[in-house]
């Protein structure tokens, strides 16, 4: 027996599904893809907004109203003091590091947003930690953390991804990390 989609899941899958489109999509075509009625579909449009989605509805159906940049999820490994030549490597390349995420073993997931996009905001970012009294993140699981990196093209993201393992900052995901 199948069991049916949570209301996160569909709608995860709404947006995956209009991010993957180059034409708008329909409440109908939405909702026969994922199992429900038009009626839901604009529900869960109205639920994606209210999370900043930015959808417009048109005349032929919803799109997705965001630039199409390509992102991927790096697991990375370095020391405090490496965190400088980390960044500035990342955005020296093109890439924005769109926020950091551990994943702690009593804790759970914990994330927080950077949008670092050039070398000033890797300056301030680094300010900020030495004036705070605050310690990075990634110490919490010792040096471990992962970056969602977005960047113009897939081409870029190869060039970071390269980077980052001759510098020796990548690691490995275990299998319970990868992203579903």
């Amino acid at each position: 027996m199948e069991t049916a989609m949570t209301g996160a899941d569909r709608r995860k899958r709404i947006l995956a599904m209009m991010r993957q489109s180059a034409k708008p999509l329909s409440g109908g075509a939405l909702g026969r893809e994922t199992g429900v009625s038009r009626q839901v579909v604009v529900q869960d449009i109205a639920l994606l907004r209210t999370e900043g989605h930015p959808i417009v509805a048109t005349a032929r159906g919803y799109i997705l109203d965001e630039p199409k940049h390509a992102v991927r999820l790096f697991k990375v490994f370095h020391t405090n003091e490496q965190t400088g030549e980390e960044l500035k490597s990342i955005v020296d390349l093109g890439g924005c590091v769109l926020d950091v995420a551990v994943n702690h073993r009593v804790y759970g997931k914990m994330s927080a947003p950077l949008n670092i996009k050039n070398r000033r905001d890797v300056q301030v970012f680094l300010e900020q930690l030495k004036s705070g009294k605050s310690i990075p993140l990634m110490n919490i699981t010792s040096g471990y953390h992962f970056h969602r990196v977005s960047a113009e093209e897939e081409e870029i993201l190869d060039e970071i991804e390269e980077m980052l393992r001759e510098r020796h900052f990548l690691t490995e995901f275990m299998p319970y990390e990868q992203e579903g």
